[in-house]
């Protein structure tokens, strides 16, 4: 009996797997020419009468055993085979599991909820096979890249190494962001929920979804009415809603605090500064190294955005060309790291020390020992005007305030809010509902490498509000490029597990943090550019300040324009990259 028949044999008779022919036939005949085995669909039942699905791909050379890549996917697609085929050529068995309620199982999907149990399950299931040498490597982009997190939470012995791209972190940056919900989320919901694949023709209906942000934004109704005006009322979008803070729901998805410490495993992180998921693969970064001072925890990230760092990079982007030092091969970056913690080969040569980033417009890259390194030297810039010309200056005003008025009622501007461009680099930049404060031109080049932070000391005439920040370089050709933002929700500016109201008219001071991290030549001559805005966009939830469940305001509650005074004592840090 050879040993692809003995695998068959042995997976049938003493595990009772049900195997299904692949689907996609063209699929299944260019892998058989490169000498490849796939087996599309295994279905295990666990203890608890849970069913996964997986399929499996590897070499047809030797039989020797081999170490594992496992990766972890809500996309459910019968071609899904194709993402373990260079590993699978470079002498590893590739398994691929679907989110339990996902492909072949029979169960109710909840997104996050189950990865910790499930991807153990499947663990145990691989190392019981003769093809399996007992290792297990994780890898895989955004939901895949949370899912190696949840496994650490229950760190399984065979798991050896993860290689997270672009993580997403629930509850901090999916499906909100500081706490603050966007509407993108019920499209994505439906993309993963509509049936047991993968609904990728709806969610690229773009047409389709902004007329549903548009008609929501318009009508005034709450957050909460989102899916029912979509026509499709979906529980998991309304369970999700019922968790504005973080709480034990999200707590129990990914490890949290010492859950950290027991995470000794290799992790090699990768993500873009115009990663949409970037805040969640910082969390586990800094939470890890914060809870295990010995982390092996390295961080590759470049000028990329969500997908770029899933083997896809673009040359170009959003109005910005990258540097060619740039442009690395991910795909090699994986399969060496794999190499290097699982058949004890050399580091990748790219990780030259723990944190390493490339800085835009030098056309090199850099390198930390740590990312607290990026913080320690700044430039701190006050927020300040002169009559009406708002001003970033190096020392604070503290009897000077700036004042931002904005109707939420109006609806008015919903066409160009849609149609914002979002571009890195444009010839200008939006100007309502915002105050822009600007630094005086630079004498001198300097590197920008880090986050920029601050403190808001403000006053508003509601109990809460939400706002966001937005930091550009202004050159000298009067061209804008943007180098990070974030937004914040005031009540939860100071901590995400617990809301804390606002003081009707009174100062209050609040954190500016949990921005993008950049890392960016600034040129002599240019300008920075903050701009400070109320968040009111098809978008975003949106705050009517009573204090009250967010998600179930509505226009109703906007009466009194938000009156937000900006008080001259207010900064953000600018990170300064010095040798």
């Amino acid at each position: 009996m050879n040993f692809m028949n003995k695998t068959i044999f042995i997976f049938n008779l003493f595990l009772g797997l049900n195997f299904i022919i692949a689907q996609n036939k063209d699929v299944r005949k260019s892998l058989k020419k490169e000498n490849l085995i796939v087996y599309d669909s295994i279905n295990i039942q666990t203890k608890k009468n849970i069913s996964l699905t997986l399929s499996l791909i590897y070499n047809n050379f030797g039989s020797e055993p081999k170490s594992t890549i496992l990766i972890n996917t809500i996309y459910a697609d019968v071609n899904n085979v194709v993402l373990g085929k260079s590993f699978a050529k470079n002498g590893y068995a590739v398994v691929i599991l679907n989110t339990r309620g996902k492909y072949l199982s029979n169960n109710i999907l909840d997104p996050f909820e189950h990865e910790a149990e499930d991807i153990n399950e499947a663990i145990n299931w691989i190392i019981k096979q003769p093809w399996s040498d007992g290792k297990v490597g994780m890898i895989g982009h955004s939901y895949s890249g949370f899912s190696q997190w949840a496994a650490t939470k229950r760190l399984h012995p065979a798991l050896k190494t993860i290689i997270p791209q672009a993580a997403v972190a629930p509850g901090i940056d999916f499906p909100m962001r500081n706490n603050m919900f966007f509407t993108y989320i019920l499209s994505w919901l439906n993309r993963v929920s509509n049936h047991k694949m993968t609904d990728n023709a709806d969610f690229n209906n773009g047409k389709k979804w902004y007329s549903i942000y548009k008609k929501w934004y318009e009508s005034g109704v709450s957050f909460r009415k989102l899916d029912s005006i979509s026509g499709k009322p979906n529980a998991i979008f309304q369970k999700w809603l019922d968790h504005p803070s973080y709480d034990s729901y999200w707590k129990t998805m990914i490890p949290y605090k010492d859950d950290f410490s027991n995470i000794d495993i290799p992790v090699l992180t990768t993500t873009g500064y115009y990663d949409a998921d970037q805040l969640g693969a910082l969390y586990y970064l800094k939470e890890h190294y914060s809870y295990n001072k010995n982390a092996e925890h390295y961080m590759v990230i470049g000028p990329y955005d969500h997908q770029s760092v899933d083997r896809m990079i673009k040359t170009s982007f959003r109005g910005y060309t990258i540097d060619p030092a740039a442009r690395i091969d991910f795909e090699q970056l994986y399969l060496e790291w794999f190499n290097y913690v699982l058949k004890n080969k050399e580091k990748p040569a790219l990780l030259k020390d723990k944190i390493n980033y490339q800085l835009m417009g030098s056309n090199e890259w850099k390198s930390k020992s740590s990312i607290s390194d990026l913080d320690r030297d700044g430039m701190k810039w006050f927020f300040n005007h002169e009559k009406d010309v708002f001003l970033l200056t190096a020392k604070p005003d503290k009897k000077s305030f700036s004042r931002l008025t904005v109707d939420l009622k109006d609806r008015s501007d919903s066409n160009e809010l849609l149609n914002l461009k979002y571009n890195i680099v444009d010839k200008e930049i939006y100007l309502k509902n915002n105050l822009i404060f600007t630094t005086a031109p630079f004498d001198q080049s300097f590197d920008f490498s880090g986050q920029f932070s601050g403190e808001l000391n403000f006053s508003v005439n509601k109990r809460d509000v939400d706002l966001y920040f937005s930091l550009y370089e202004k050159t000298v050709d009067n061209k804008y490029f943007l180098l990070s933002t974030c937004v914040t929700r005031a009540s939860y500016a100071k901590n995400r597990e617990q809301r804390n109201l606002l003081a009707l008219g009174k100062k209050e001071s609040i954190p500016i943090q949990n921005s993008e991290f950049v890392s960016k030549r600034i040129k002599k001559g240019s300008r920075l550019i903050l701009m400070i805005g109320i968040t009111k966009s098809p978008f975003w939830q949106i705050n009517y300040g009573t204090g009250g469940d967010i998600s179930n305001e509505t226009i109703k509650d906007a009466q009194d324009p938000v009156d937000l005074k900006i008080y001259g004592n207010s900064y953000i840090n600018i990170p300064l990259d010095i040798d």
